[in-house]
């Protein structure tokens, strides 16, 4: 590893199917391995070029599934092979955060880390990376960091943090007092109003040892497995002992394990970011997000006015994503998502996006996975 103790360890765990974003997205290619940036980038290319100011190849680590680790490898070149974590089967965040703090505790036990969301879209990089240097003084000063978006709106769809007072001796950080839950929409506009909660991102900064430190008082037993792991990482029993213990960890996200009990006891910071976040959880959040026509119409992958596989004529406010190399043809039409790909076409009205998911569990229930 390079020799450059102050620069941050970047965690990407990379899992989930994105069911919002099927038909493009499925089990086999999920969101964050496709072009939704506006550029030719993935999701995750685009995560790791924002970071890159902060950190360096050798300090970037992508925890991934089987299935997806050869197309993680393709798109990531720059990436030592050693730095891509495979799990074995998905086990919620904790576990692949988890994972990746003890590897890097192994080679720099006192590594300030960050996990970051590799489906994430980010407006303003310069502010994003200044928010994640706050949050690494933070980090430094002990605490356990989660970054805050300053919320534009009353979001049903996020998780909240009730902010408390700031943090003496660590500039511009902000006591968590508690993780809310995705709240109504009378609660969440009642958050908004009092100008005391953010909307949890899911993106965490802290000190390797005091993230793994925490877990052993709060998940005694999925930090027991984790260090059994990590003892055997660079040793020739590791493929037998990840294969072994990995089935037994708990299947928990890490705000659940860890960031709720620490903040009960006054160890969670955040640092409120506006730098343009998006989770692009669906597709009339990615025609919000990205450039359009003069009538609101996307189209997903390609500049609205030069795709040569769409044709729109009296069409607004669309979301288009051809993915089949077929030709979609629209007349007449408003406020529509259309998704053609080679197996599959999805048409919905854009306010009825996040339903999506609901056809996917269908499918699963029918026994259809070919197509999920």
């Amino acid at each position: 590893m390079s020799e450059n103790p102050g620069a941050l360890y970047a965690v990407i765990p990379a899992g989930g199917s994105g069911t919002r974003l099927w038909p493009l997205s499925r089990a086999g290619h999920p969101k964050f391995l496709h072009p939704l940036t506006g550029t030719d980038a993935s999701l995750l290319q685009a995560t790791v070029a924002r970071l890159a100011p902060l950190t360096e190849p050798s300090r970037v680590l992508i925890v991934t599934g089987v299935a997806h680790a050869a197309a993680v490898a393709r798109q990531l070149t720059e990436l030592p092979e050693e730095n891509i974590l495979v799990e074995p089967s998905p086990r919620d965040s904790c576990a692949a955060i988890a994972l990746a703090a003890a590897v890097i505790a192994r080679r720099e036990p006192e590594a300030v880390m960050g996990a970051f969301a590799a489906d994430h879209l980010i407006a303003d990089g310069n502010r994003f990376l200044g928010v994640i240097q706050q949050a690494m003084a933070g980090a430094r000063q002990g605490l356990l960091m989660t970054l805050g978006i300053t919320p534009t709106r009353p979001e049903t769809g996020y998780g909240y943090l009730q902010c408390g007072g700031p943090v003496v001796d660590a500039d511009g950080v902000i006591a968590v007092e508690e993780f809310k839950e995705k709240p109504s929409y009378d609660v969440a506009e009642s958050y908004v109003k009092s100008g005391n909660y953010l909307w949890n991102a899911g993106m965490f900064v802290w000190r390797v040892d005091v993230f793994l430190a925490e877990l052993a008082r709060q998940q005694p037993q999925l930090h027991a497995g984790i260090a059994r792991i990590a003892q055997a990482w660079d040793s020739p029993s590791c493929e037998e002992v990840l294969g072994e213990v990995w089935q037994t960890l708990p299947r928990i996200s890490v705000d659940y394990a860890v960031m709720e009990g620490a903040a009960a006891v006054g160890r969670v910071g955040t640092v409120p970011g506006d730098f343009g976040w998006n989770d692009v959880g669906d597709f009339h959040t990615l025609g919000e997000v990205l450039a359009a026509d003069h009538a609101g119409n996307v189209v997903v992958g390609h500049d609205v006015s030069a795709s040569p596989d769409v044709l729109l004529r009296e069409t607004e406010n669309l979301v288009v994503v051809p993915n089949s190399g077929r030709l979609v043809a629209a007349l007449g039409v408003r406020d529509l998502i259309i998704v053609d790909t080679p197996d599959a076409v999805l048409v919905c009205p854009r306010d009825r996006a996040q339903e999506v998911k609901s056809l996917v569990d269908e499918l699963k229930d029918k026994g259809d996975l070919h197509y999920i």
